[in-house]
């Protein structure tokens, strides 16, 4: 039996499943903090309608954040989808405490999150732009 380092407690998992379950146009994203006192997680931010580089804006330059994101994907067949990815928002200026929480944390994130792909950021606003999320998703 493993033990788990963070808690995501309901309303964090009932978040998750209302958002990748919503029908949507555009870009949508929610970010994720972890609580360190109560070494749970807890939904930080919601964004609608802003573009990838809008919300990398609006993320701390020094907390992670795991931020799950619907994206518009155009395929070279002229196909649209919207597929999930979730972003490891790991800026190298955060504590060291929160960062070792954040990074045990993630795999079970990313079950919890059901999405497969992964993009890491780690040098804040400049790495994370459509295009980095563009090749992260059509990449095999």
């Amino acid at each position: 039996m493993s033990t788990r380092t963070v808690d995501i407690p309901q309303d964090v998992l009932a978040a998750l499943k209302k958002f990748r379950f919503t029908n949507r146009k555009g870009t949508a994203a929610i970010s994720i903090k972890i609580v360190k006192a109560s070494l749970s997680m807890e939904v930080d931010e919601e964004f609608e309608d802003q573009s990838i580089e809008e919300i990398a804006e609006e993320l701390p330059e020094n907390h992670p954040r795991y931020v799950l994101l619907s994206h518009e994907l155009k395929h070279k067949d002229g196909r649209i989808s919207y597929p999930l990815i979730l972003i490891n928002w790991a800026p190298t200026g955060a504590p060291i405490e929160l960062m070792t929480l954040h990074a045990s944390a993630l795999s079970y994130f990313q079950q919890a999150a059901e999405v497969a792909k992964v993009l890491e950021v780690r040098d804040g606003a400049e790495g994370l732009d459509t295009k980095a999320v563009d090749d992260k998703l059509l990449a095999n």
